[in-house]
């Protein structure tokens, strides 16, 4: 990477990176492209409601992450974004080894994003099932100057 001068995707990648909340759930970006998103995060028992199925928790972050980092991708360098609206619509239990969330824009503004993602739980065969789908306003920020 140049460090001078990063690009928006890699200054994306190392803002989610350094959250505590993504290193908490096991999150883990597996990509970024302008626009789109896929993230995946492992089952863990310590994010369930019953044995082998993740309450809805994590479900909201992994679709949050996947929309609102989908957006980000679309801004200009340095920018920032944050949610600031949600829908999430629960269509099935998560259950699986783990949940993979794909997100994208929808409508891009100077202002604001509009994004969406998908949320799959993913079994031991590697299928997946979706399991949830979300619906986000993103409100972008311009970079603040210095003193």
């Amino acid at each position: 990477m140049d460090t001078d001068n990063p690009t928006q995707l890699q200054l994306v990648t190392q803002a989610l990176a350094a959250m505590p909340v993504v290193q908490t759930l096991g999150l883990c970006c597996l990509g970024l492209r302008p626009g789109q998103s896929e993230w995946e995060m492992p089952y863990s028992d310590a994010f369930s409601f019953a044995p082998g199925v993740l309450q809805a928790t994590p479900v909201f972050a992994m679709a949050d992450f996947a929309a609102v980092s989908a957006a980000a991708t679309t801004l200009p360098v340095g920018w920032s974004n944050a949610t600031t609206d949600t829908t999430l619509k629960l269509l099935a239990p998560a259950i699986g080894r783990l949940l993979r969330a794909r997100g994208r824009v929808i409508a891009a503004g100077r202002s604001h994003t509009v994004c969406a993602a998908d949320v799959y739980a993913v079994n031991a065969m590697g299928e997946e099932s979706l399991c949830a789908t979300l619906l986000a306003t993103a409100t972008n920020r311009a970079p603040v100057a210095s003193p």
